[in-house]
Parts: structure tokens; sequence; C-alpha cells
């Protein structure tokens, strides 16, 4: 194996409260809890279950409206659960954090729908109380659904949500970067002085979507900026992740598809001046295993009977605002191009000159994961199937999805944990430290080479 198969890999869970968020349909295997999702016992278990499995990240997906794309309305969302009805993740985050002592959280949050002065607050106050180890899982949404639902006619177009991110992104860091100089947080009692007044400094931005003079309202929090986490493939999320993103996270069937993705972001972040290895590259991934690789198969093959064909259409329509109702079942696909999530179809229409996919072969595939790989087999198969992904697709580590959840979380701490700790691939994070520490190696806050570092004032 070469070097980048035997460094450690970092692991993250991906997942979602609500009862379907990638294999529609499951919720109905008989070892399924995902009906529990409103209960907070439900994710302090899976949290702590993360945690002694050498997890990094717990990553939640999140969506602020529905999917309404497949036949003009979004009733087979509704009828099979997908991602709908949905919790807002970010107020599960302090009672898991309060529950472990290692684990991270990522939670997604849209720069198309709220003021960023708001989502400054909150993403810091949780990276407060978590004891720095938030990430942000920056989204420009993809739903019409949702724009109508905030007020708006419709979405943006797909390269102009990207604009408006980049001035969202430079409110924040002039608010968690600038706001505060080091030291100006004193907490004095004996001279009276809890903050300093000429230590703090408005984020003085008057611009084309944002105006925000004042400064922000928490104290600096233990990472400062939260680690910034992005999800877009797209060329013009590619450009934007090169920039902005610390942890990247990508979804595509086979180590090449990803692979392609992985050399041009790796050197458009060189490009942008910052060191290529210092951003993580995180691959989707749905793991099936069980004791022996014939009993991880007969598993599998038990989820087949449950998956929701119409559901997972609807599934595939809303990521790609591509109806797929009225077209013949097996005639192959072809690329369009839209205003939504223009890597979900892409991955199954332009990067893979080997694959056919029909609208029945798309449902059958998205009906166990998603739009990502299914790897299948006992805890040395799946090890070997992880390293390989890590030689061949040049990643860092993987977002590991469950489709009978929590059960294939359970069964991937029991079975592929273990062999991943014994051949020195897993190294737990430790406790006290930062994700950004446990994620990039470095200190707690942005490295000198990010684009939010150069917001800083002149350190005190």
């Amino acid at each position: 194996m070469s070097e980048a198969s035997t460094r450690p890999i970092l692991l993250s869970a991906f997942d979602m409260p609500t009862p379907v968020h990638q294999s529609p349909g499951l919720w109905r295997h008989p070892e399924d809890r995902s009906t529990e999702y409103t209960d907070i016992d439900y994710w302090v278990r899976l949290a702590r279950t993360l945690e002694q499995g050498g997890f990094h990240n717990l990553f939640f997906a999140d969506v602020l409206g529905q999917y309404d794309v497949y036949r003009g309305n979004a009733d087979e969302a509704v009828r099979g659960g997908v991602q709908f009805p949905l919790l807002d993740p970010t107020v599960l985050v302090p009672a898991l954090a309060q529950a472990t002592t290692r684990l991270g959280f990522g939670v997604t949050a849209s720069t198309g729908y709220e003021h960023p002065y708001l989502l400054a607050r909150r993403l810091s106050t949780l990276d407060h109380v978590t004891r720095g180890r938030l990430a942000w899982n920056i989204v420009t949404s993809y739903q019409d659904s949702a724009a109508r639902n905030l007020g708006l006619g419709r979405q943006l177009g797909h390269d102009a949500r990207y604009d408006r991110a980049e001035e969202y992104l430079e409110v924040l860091y002039r608010l968690w970067e600038g706001t505060f100089d080091d030291g100006a947080v004193r907490r004095n009692r004996e001279a009276g002085v809890y903050t300093d007044p000429a230590g703090v400094h408005g984020a003085g931005h008057d611009g084309e979507a944002f105006t925000v003079p004042g400064p922000a309202l928490v104290e600096p929090s233990p990472q400062s900026t939260p680690l910034l986490f992005q999800a877009g493939a797209s060329s013009r999320g590619q450009r934007f992740a090169a920039r902005h993103a610390e942890a990247i996270f990508l979804i595509g069937h086979t180590p090449e598809v990803v692979a392609q993705w992985v050399r041009t972001i790796r050197e458009q972040v060189a490009a942008a001046g910052r060191d290529p290895r210092g951003v993580k590259i995180l691959a989707g991934v749905t793991v099936v295993a069980d004791r022996t690789d014939e009993a991880a198969r007969a598993r599998l093959e038990s989820y087949r009977p449950y998956v929701d064909v119409a559901a997972a259409l609807a599934l595939f329509a809303g990521w790609t605002g591509v109806d797929l109702s009225t077209a013949d079942p097996d005639a192959p696909l072809t690329h369009a191009v839209t205003d939504a999530n223009q890597s979900a179809l892409a991955a199954f229409t332009k990067l893979d000159a080997r694959a056919r996919w029909t609208p029945r072969r798309l449902a059958e595939f998205v009906g166990i994961g998603g739009r990502g790989p299914v790897i299948t087999g006992s805890g040395v198969t799946v090890a070997d199937e992880l390293e390989r992904w890590v030689a061949e697709a040049d990643v860092d580590g993987f977002n590991v999805i469950s489709a009978v959840r929590p059960a294939d979380t359970e069964s991937f701490v029991r079975r592929v944990s273990p062999e991943l700790f014994r051949r020195g691939l897993l190294e737990p994070a430790t406790a006290g430290a930062t994700l950004r520490e446990t994620f990039i190696g470095a200190g707690p806050t942005l490295p000198a080479d990010h684009h939010g570092a150069g917001f800083r004032h002149a350190r005190v």
C-alpha cells in the first residue's frame, strides 16, 4: 500500500434528524429505529457509540424545504418520510456535547436564507458549549420550496448563490475574526473591566446583500471560526471551496469519480495559496458490515425488499431538479444543467463513462445509501475497501452513512472500527482538542494561509 493508504483516516458519521436520510423505505426494516428521531436519548446513544468507535465527527445534514419536484408535488416524499418531518439539528448539539468528550459536531446552515449576523451568534454559542468541537457545513441550498417558504419566489441561480455566499463569508470573518483583539476580554474584577472597549471593532460591512456595522455579540469561542466544511463538487462550488473550506465532503459512486474531483480541488487550493494537504477531503460511503462477508451480503439483501422506489425518485428529483416520473424507466439518463444540486446529477450522467444509468437502476441505487457506494463485508473486507478508496481517490477519510439506522453504525463500530484500530488507520480524537485540531492537526484557529485569517485585527 502507498503512504496515502496507511495514514490515519478521519471518520465522520453522516446523519439527519428525520425518518429517511439517504435510504428511502428502510425506516420500515425491523432493525431500524429512525422513527425515534424526536427522542434525544436516540441521539445521545448514537453519539456515545460513535465516540466509542473512534469517530471524529457527527455530521448533520439539513434542508429547509420539501422535495416537491417529482410529479410536481411533495406527496411521495411526505408519504415516504424523505427528509420530512425534520428537526433543527443545531438544537440537538448541546445535549450531545454534554454526553461526549471527543466527538465533534458538524451542522449544516445555508447562506441563502438567514442573516449572517444571526448565524454568527448561534454558531459561536455552539462552539463555546461544545468546547470547540463545532464545524459549519456551508451550503447555498438547492430547493425552490425553501425559497418560497422564506418569502422568495424561487431560489437564486446556482452560481449567483455562490456569489452571495462569498459576501456572507466576508461578513462572518469580520465578526468572528475581526471583532475582538487578543486580550480584549479581560475579566478583570479589580479594575471592573470585563472587555476593553478599545479592543472591540465593528464589522463595518456595507455590501450588496448585507449591512453589518457593529461587532459580534459573542466573545471569541475556542476556534473563533468553527471548522469550515463544504460539500459542493460543481466547478463553482470547487472554486468556493478552494478559498474557504477546511474539510470537503464529496459523494461519488466509484473512487475514479471522486478522484477527478479531488485532483481538481487540490490544484485549486494550491492556486489559492493554501496547503492542499491542509484541506481534508471526505468521501461519502454507506457501510453494511457483519461477522463474515456472507452474513453482510445477506444483511444487504434483507434491505432490498424495503426500498421505496417512488420515494427514491422523489429524493433524486429534489437533489437535481429533474423529474423522472414520465421518463422511460429503462432509457439511459442524459445530462441536463439545472439550478439545483449539479454534482448530484453529474455523478450519474457525466462522470463515469462505463456506467449506464436508467431511471429504474437509479431508483434501486438511491434506495440504499443515496448516491454513494455501498461497501459490504466483514470488518476486514470493509477496512480493505476503505484503504483502497484512500489510495485510489486520495481522500483523507469518510462520511459514513447508515442505511438501517442506527444498526449499520453499531455494526461498523463493532466490526470495522476494531480492524481499523488494529491496522493503525484510526486514531481517536484527543479529549480537550478542538475539532480543527482533530481534523487539520494544527492549532485551534484558522491557519495563516486561510482567506478568513486576513480579517484579523493587529494583535495586542
